[in-house]
């Protein structure tokens, strides 16, 4: 499959969930940063700050550390301390992110996220279907990695 705009592309995904903001993160070589490829629906002010995400940190950055997806119902009321604070300006709610595996290693090679203004919890199949769309562009990601 081919991804010769990753905008475009994201445009199609924030549509078909519904939503407004979306983020594709590559991971370096070591696993412990991500940078950004695309992104759709982010504010201008905070696109350099979620240019580079550590692991772990912010929600993007745990999705990847834990290899698993987080969510966050309202991003606005984060209790639990996922957000960085900047999240919170994007004026979005309820977000998803999941990680992008590599197909050949199983490494965790970037992250795919999505967000909505309203407040909402992902049901189990949006995570899925978001799960597997990441896994389609896994790829596409893989051939954006750093030469070695």
């Amino acid at each position: 499959m081919e991804y010769l705009d990753p905008r475009a592309w994201m445009n199609g995904i924030l549509a078909d969930f519904n939503c407004q903001t979306g983020t594709l993160h590559r991971a370096d070589e070591a696993g412990q940063m991500l940078s950004l490829v695309a992104q759709v629906g982010v504010p201008a002010f905070l696109v350099e700050r979620i240019s580079k995400i550590p692991f772990g940190k912010g929600i993007a950055g745990v999705a990847a550390a834990t290899r698993e997806p987080v969510e966050l119902c309202n991003l606005q009321q984060d209790l639990g301390g996922i957000a960085k604070p900047d999240a919170q300006k994007t004026q979005v709610s309820g977000s998803l992110a999941v990680p992008v595996f590599s197909k050949e290693s199983g490494k965790v090679i970037g992250t795919l996220g999505v967000g909505m203004v309203e407040p909402h919890e992902f049901s189990e199949a949006e995570k899925e279907r978001l799960k597997a769309v990441a896994e389609s562009i896994a790829p596409w990601l893989e051939s954006q990695q750093p030469a070695k």
